[in-house]
């Protein structure tokens, strides 16, 4: 018999958005660590607002929403205030009851702003990191060292010179300009979209685009991101942002390994490694110089499982530019890419973690 779509609407319903989430499903085991992070931030959250006045959205569902956006690759917040309406799953990920309106596109990114003003993204971060720390899941001897470029919310057209010449370009909006045979540096010109993005590219094959540089600190045990940072991509970054981050660990008597490619393959990086305690495993940049690095350091067989390790170190990267959506930044201005990066980097944690905790289970 050939069914028929009922169109008799509900009067009552006893259903939760609990209900509908299947109880086996990766989400639960992620939501359970973002509480625990949460609960760790509840004080300083606290300390954000007045205790007068309109109650705002509160910053639990903003970072959540945050979360929810890098899991599921969602580009934009409207985009995400849009699909709050009928995705009972970030309903249930927000503690929101079925019939909740979602928050309002301009309300929602005016309140997360806030989050931007107190280092909140640093915070969250942070917590997820001890949060692996407390389970035991990351190793304080080896890491792992790396950055990339990413695109920036900018266009050739905007990297104009810095004192105002150049061609004259047509009518219009997007009107169209001929920049061949020009020579354009940072030094000459800056984009007049996002003033701190900066003219870089991979290698000398490949295109030069307006970027900013992406780094992250990987400890070797579980691939887990202990620290990350994003600066202009001025061509000295990588190292220095490494140096920095290698700086920020916790000081300790045992020396540390970090492994790294052959772009780290520098006299004064390596010497500034060992000043901070840390063994330079880097892979040896022997095309037409000397490396920086001799047999006492690659003739033990940490240095080769160390290179080894390394390459896991692009999964996060990966996840960042393809899940996460940050192939092209969608903010302008360091500071908000900075922040945007930080929460991207924890959610990729928040997935490893919520994995590691199902094996141990």
């Amino acid at each position: 018999m050939r069914g028929k779509p009922e169109q008799q609407m509900a009067m009552l319903t006893s259903l939760s958005t609990e209900d509908l989430i299947p109880m086996d499903h990766p989400i639960r085991r992620i939501r359970t660590v973002v509480e625990e992070v949460l609960a760790d931030l509840d004080d300083q959250f606290t300390a954000m607002y007045s205790r007068i006045g309109r109650p705002s959205v509160p910053p639990e569902q903003l970072l959540k929403a945050t979360v929810l956006m890098a899991l599921y690759s969602v580009r934009s917040e409207r985009a995400f205030c849009e699909r709050l309406n009928y995705d009972l799953l970030f309903k249930w990920f927000l503690d929101l009851p079925i019939d909740a309106k979602a928050f309002d596109a301009t309300t929602f990114t005016k309140n997360r702003d806030r989050l931007l003003s107190h280092d909140i993204a640093d915070r969250f971060f942070a917590a997820v990191v001890r949060q692996a720390k407390l389970r035991r899941y990351l190793s304080s001897d080896h890491f792992s060292v790396d950055g990339t470029l990413l695109e920036a919310w900018a266009s050739h057209k905007s990297f104009k010179p810095r004192d105002g010449s150049g061609p004259h370009t047509g009518p219009g909006r997007n009107a169209e300009t001929n920049f061949r045979g020009q020579p354009r540096s940072n030094k000459t010109h800056q984009s007049t979209t996002d003033p701190e993005a900066m003219l870089a590219r991979k290698s000398n094959n490949t295109a030069a685009r307006l970027c900013y540089m992406g780094h992250l600190l990987m400890e070797n045990r579980n691939a887990l991101i202990v620290d990350i940072e994003l600066t202009q991509a001025d061509g000295y970054a990588e190292r220095q942002a490494a140096l920095d981050m290698l700086g920020r660990l916790p000081r300790r008597r045992r020396r540390r390994t970090v492994a790294a490619d052959k772009a780290y393959d520098t006299a004064d990086f390596v010497a500034d490694c060992r000043d901070l305690d840390v063994t330079p495993h880097v892979a040896q940049h022997t095309n037409g110089r000397r490396s920086a690095i001799d047999g006492r350091t690659t003739r033990h067989g940490g240095h080769r499982v160390s290179q080894r390790i390394r390459a896991r170190i692009e999964e996060p990267f990966g996840w960042v530019k393809t899940v996460g959506g940050g192939r092209k930044l969608r903010y302008i201005g360091r500071q908000r890419n900075r922040a945007w990066f930080l929460l991207a980097g924890a959610t990729y944690n928040l997935i490893r973690i919520a994995a590691l905790d199902a094996q141990m289970a």
